[in-house]
């Protein structure tokens, strides 16, 4: 594939298992199990596969929703389900006010015989038919599209496929990578005001205009349709918007009382069965959608690598799971054999080979990890390692180590673009712990020195100070 494609950071998934379940236990798929086995030689369709209207109320009964205003349409969508996933076989009739009949598909047994692959793939085969009903276009009466010679005006529509599913694709992929990088296990759920302003409003605009808010408001409308239509086959959880606020034209919209009040206005949220299909359809599509635990079986220099655009949750995880297959010591030797270099990467590599062995057991680590005491490169990281876990016999480290691991550090967090003010705090945290910092930094044999004082010129808040990096990086750049 191009190397140019989309990269998202990487999606926390349920077990195949766990999802296999979410999956049946999806109210839209598990209907259209019910009416596939409820089906018997009786059952009768109409031309283009749906059940026969007669038989409607007898189908919402097997569903258990006669009593629901709504039983028969719950049961048309879900036999229009079974029919395009294959859990049944429909023979049209032969002619056209006729009757077909209809017999098990042969997917009817992947719901008790199937593995969880098996099943999530007839859950995606559900969901792409759901995603088709969404981005239908939506009229009030199908008789007002028919012209006079019996066809369709399709003009009439002002209806475009392509635009439609790219809307939904761009927001849907906005929602997906929202819960990628949440700080909950899956995400908090999203309002739809600002969901909708995601693919609406230019990212440079400052305050909005009003054609781009009733943009926004228009979109909400379609997303509540959506949204609606995508719930029952389990990829969201939705609350939709209030119909209290849904207002005839030229009148008055309710006001926001306060911030509590925004979810009146819609709340999504993607299931973990939504992550799955998301990105399923994202890969499809060729974008680099990767799960954790996919560098499992790769080498200590690709996961350090890598674990440079993981959010924290996911870096630790993705760390565990790399560390899990392994003997600990030839793992921890390994990571130190990666953090090596003097490329552009190798501060943050270092930095991610630090914190994966904090998650190794100190004594199945420690004899590693002395080993490179006297490195050049690790020899800082060693130290450190070791006093964080309470070694006493630390070897005190030369005055050159200090500085290179003062300088490799900063490196590290600039790359890593962390919090500002945590960054300014580690900077002028050193500058204050070595009298004469500067003047001892700029000689420091590191490939990234002169950079990093540019950087703590930027970032050191004392103005003295801010002017002795600026010139330690001056003359480390005239050493070079």
């Amino acid at each position: 594939m191009s190397g140019d494609r989309p990269t998202l950071p990487p999606v926390r998934l349920n077990s195949d298992a766990e999802l296999a379940r979410d999956a049946l236990a999806s109210p839209l798929l598990a209907r259209a199990v019910l009416l596939a086995r409820w089906a018997g030689p009786d059952a009768r369709v109409a031309a283009g596969g749906e059940l026969v209207e007669k038989q409607l109320p007898a189908a919402a009964d097997a569903l258990g929703l006669a009593a629901d205003e709504d039983g028969a349409a719950y049961a048309s969508e879900a036999w229009r389900l079974a029919v395009d996933i294959g859990l049944l076989d429909v023979e049209d009739p032969e002619e056209e006010d006729g009757e077909g009949t209809v017999t098990a598909g042969e997917n009817l047994a992947l719901v008790t015989s199937g593995g969880p692959q098996e099943i999530l793939g007839l859950w995606l085969e559900g969901l792409e038919a759901v995603y088709g009903d969404a981005i239908a276009p939506l009229f009030d009466d199908f008789a007002d599209l028919v012209g006079e010679d019996g066809e369709i005006d399709f003009d009439a529509l002002d209806w475009d496929p392509e635009v439609e599913a790219e809307f939904l694709d761009g927001v849907l992929g906005n929602l997906y990578l929202l819960t990628v990088t949440g700080e909950g296990p899956e995400g908090e759920a999203v309002p739809l005001p600002a969901l909708a302003a995601s693919v609406i409003v230019p990212e440079d605009m400052g305050e909005p205009t009003d054609d781009v808010l009733e943009q926004v408001s228009e979109a909400m409308m379609r997303l509540d349709d959506q949204f609606r239509v995508l719930e029952p086959i389990g990829l969201v959880e939705y609350q939709p918007v209030d119909e209290a606020l849904m207002v005839e034209e030229g009148e008055e919209p309710a006001e926001l009382v306060d911030d509590e009040d925004v979810s009146r206005y819609g709340m999504v949220r993607l299931t973990p069965l939504g992550l799955y299909g998301i990105r399923a359809r994202m890969l499809d599509a060729g974008v680099d959608a990767p799960a954790v635990g996919d560098l499992a079986d790769k080498g200590a220099d690709v996961l350090l690598d890598a674990l440079a655009g993981f959010p924290e949750r996911a870096a630790r995880a993705e760390t565990l799971g790399w560390l899990e297959g392994r003997e600990p010591a030839a793992a921890v030797r390994e990571l130190l054999a990666a953090a090596r270099g003097a490329d552009q990467g190798a501060p943050l590599r270092r930095l991610h080979c630090q914190q994966a062995l904090s998650l190794v057991a100190a004594d199945e680590a420690e004899p590693e990890v002395r080993g490179v005491l006297d490195d050049a490169e690790l020899g800082g990281l060693a130290r450190v390692w070791l006093v964080e876990r309470g070694a006493t016999d630390v070897p005190a480290p030369p005055e050159s180590m200090i500085f290179w691991l003062a300088i490799d550090t900063i490196a590290a967090q600039l790359d890593e673009e962390g919090e500002l003010e945590e960054l300014q705090g580690l900077v002028e945290g050193l500058v204050g712990q070595h009298a004469g910092f500067f003047e001892a930094a700029w000689r420091v044999d590191h490939p990234a020195t002169a950079d990093v004082l540019e950087a703590m010129g930027r970032l050191h808040s004392d103005k003295r100070a801010a002017k002795d990096a600026r010139k330690a990086a001056f003359k480390a750049r005239s050493r070079g």
